[in-house]
């Protein structure tokens, strides 16, 4: 509970500006639109309850329309300001005129609503109108106790005074809860995808499109807590003489030809297995499911595949090959040391030939 409101306290704002946030100023509109329409209501209500016309609803009617004019015209605080004084001044009057039984004190808890809800308001500053209102409506609340009401209702008209009263600050309360949870949800929402997107970035090399060396990672640890007595294999691959073709053809007939293989490598896995880019021009492969010999298999088929690959840049036609090196997982070994040995695989494979899988 303390450090909630250390948090609390200490949580930094971003620096409030003229314009005033879409869900805030629809918040502001909303309830000053409905505020007014309640106080038009009380003003034609009032000599009903046989207590005569009173001006002071219509005025702060009129008040509440120019309220409603300031939020196209001015920023958070001075709408807020006016909102506020509005709420103020019109709890003050009932009070003043039919008591602490009139029930418009409920209107106080819409100015504590939207200054916690304001997300351009320093904690402090949060704090200081939530104990101003307080003090203002235990202040209202003991003065009304030796100070009653000038203008007398009866039983009647006290009720339905009350419940124009409770009807019109529930539904304020209701459309601001609604708007602001909206809000908040939104703003959530759009953040989730957002950080979906960076983090699927994160995992994603650039140019291929493929996973990368972190996301691939991260898949096959997740499949051995998942899968922990279940198969699988590693295979890292490199493109043999890859220096040669960006030598003879140019770094943009490398790229294609990283591209061009990769398309090769998604169409072959046809769900079989995964395949990342590692790094340059290396690429690793996660086989869940099948041992070192059935893995081996697999590969062999791909990298006959490459090499029969057409290839054309430029008007150029030109062919490549890989090699590949395999590891079966042991039960025992970190991923690391796995890779490690499919790493090791490759290179016997290179020094021994090139275009071959080495098991």
């Amino acid at each position: 509970m303390i450090q909630f409101f250390k948090d609390f306290l200490h949580q930094e704002v971003p620096k409030a500006g003229k314009e005033i946030p879409l869900y805030y100023k629809r918040a502001l509109t909303i309830s000053e639109f409905m505020l007014m329409a309640y106080l038009v209501v009380c003003f034609f209500a009032f000599p009903l309850f046989h207590a005569g016309w009173h001006r002071a609803p219509l005025f702060c009617a009129i008040f509440c329309g120019a309220a409603l004019w300031l939020t196209g015209h001015a920023g958070i605080r001075a709408n807020m300001l006016a909102f506020f004084l509005l709420c103020v001044g019109w709890v003050w009057w009932n009070v003043y005129g039919f008591g602490w039984s009139s029930g418009t004190q409920h209107l106080l808890t819409l100015m504590l609503v939207l200054v916690f809800f304001n997300v351009y308001e320093k904690p402090w500053v949060k704090i200081g109108w939530f104990a101003g209102v307080l003090a203002f409506r235990v202040g209202l609340f003991a003065w009304s106790q030796s100070n009653p009401g000038v203008y007398e209702l009866n039983a009647g008209a006290g009720t339905a005074y009350q419940s124009i009263n409770t009807v019109g600050f529930f539904l304020i309360l209701a459309v601001l809860c609604v708007i602001f949870s909206n809000g908040v949800q939104d703003t959530e929402r759009q953040l989730r995808l957002r950080n979906q997107a960076l983090y699927k970035e994160a995992g994603t090399d650039a140019l291929t499109g493929l996973p990368n060396r972190r996301d691939m990672i991260e898949t096959i640890d997740r499949f051995r807590q998942e899968h922990p007595g279940q198969i699988f294999s590693v295979a890292i691959a490199d493109i043999d003489f890859f220096k040669k073709v960006n030598d003879t053809y140019g770094h943009n007939c490398g790229d294609y030809t990283l591209v061009k293989l990769t398309e090769l490598f998604v169409k072959h896995a046809a769900g079989r297995y995964r395949v990342c880019r590692w790094g340059g021009e290396e690429f690793c492969f996660f086989i869940p499911g099948r041992n070192l010999d059935e893995a081996g298999t697999l590969m062999n088929d791909l990298c006959f595949a490459v090499e029969r690959m057409k290839l054309e840049y430029e008007g150029k036609p030109f062919a490549i090959t890989i090699t590949i090196g395999v590891e079966e997982c042991d039960f025992a070994s970190p991923l690391e040391a796995l890779l490690d040995a499919a790493d090791a695989k490759l290179y016997i494979g290179k020094e021994s030939g090139r275009n071959k899988v080495i098991v």
